[in-house]
């Protein structure tokens, strides 16, 4: 029997960390964005009815919702393909993920769920869903804090501390603006 050449393995590793991301996106962001949020209003409209508030406020919320999932569903992408793992912590990236989306902001799906959140606020007229949005934020704050960097940290060392030093957390925006451009941090 033939041995596994470094290229199928590749590919191996691949379509499991991209079946592997696939269930994770249906079991966290499913349930945060989707699952909960129905949970809550049972997608009934709220307060701002029809008029040029509540139109313009939907026509936003419609926005947020399909940045935040196609935001989310790029972001998922990167970590299948480029990092050759998942987002799960029990499943972690072979490698730093810091192309596409992760030059401008350390946790872009962490800001696509809460898009996607207040975009449901807007589009159904339900502030109790931005109370929500604020209660995910505080968590997904606390995780990133607590356990995420530091785990990154430990997994990737220097890698990602020189990452951390170079990209927002939470602010996105463009490489090389607020300090170096570090071409190593994007070359991968």
């Amino acid at each position: 029997m033939a041995r596994p050449t470094r290229e199928t393995s590749g590919t191996a590793s691949r379509l499991r960390a991209a079946a592997g991301t696939a269930v994770f996106l249906v079991v966290a962001p499913g349930v945060v964005v989707g699952l909960l949020p129905w949970l809550i209003t049972g997608w009934r409209p709220g307060q701002w009815g029809t008029g040029f508030w509540g139109t313009g406020a939907a026509a936003a919320g419609a926005l947020l919702i399909a940045a935040g999932c196609g935001f989310l569903l790029y972001a998922f992408g990167q970590f299948a393909v480029q990092g050759i793992g998942t987002p799960a912590p029990t499943a972690p990236t072979e490698h730093l993920v810091v192309r596409g989306l992760y030059r401008y902001v350390r946790n872009p799906m962490y800001l696509a769920v809460l898009a996607a959140i207040a975009g449901q606020a807007l589009v159904l007229g339900r502030p109790v869903l931005f109370g929500y949005g604020a209660a995910v934020a505080a968590a997904v704050v606390c995780f990133v804090r607590w356990y995420e960097e530091p785990a990154l940290t430990r997994q990737y060392g220097e890698e990602y501390r020189a990452y951390r030093r170079q990209v927002p957390g939470w602010l996105p925006r463009r490489p090389g603006r607020g300090g170096s451009s570090r071409p190593d941090m994007t070359a991968r």
